[in-house]
């Protein structure tokens, strides 16, 4: 069964305290998301580091149950 948005969100927001965090429903199946997420943990951090830590938060979860996850990362301003 897919992970459904308010449950990515809320493995984004349980690592990253304080993140912002907006999910979209790419195709309208619960299977493809995209998730935006400005957190200040990013701070001093690379794009790629930034998606490791999106990609921890989620426990080993993609490519299981969340097939597919588009992700854009920011430093809140």
């Amino acid at each position: 069964m897919p992970m459904s948005g308010p449950e990515i969100e809320g493995m984004i927001r349980a690592a990253l305290p304080g993140a912002d965090v907006t999910m979209t429903d790419l195709a309208g199946d619960g299977d493809h998301w995209a998730a935006r997420v400005a957190a200040p943990q990013f701070a001093g951090k690379s794009r790629v580091q930034q998606h490791k830590m999106v990609y921890d938060a989620l426990g080993g979860k993609m490519g299981g149950v969340l097939h597919a996850l588009q992700l854009t990362t920011e430093v809140p301003t």
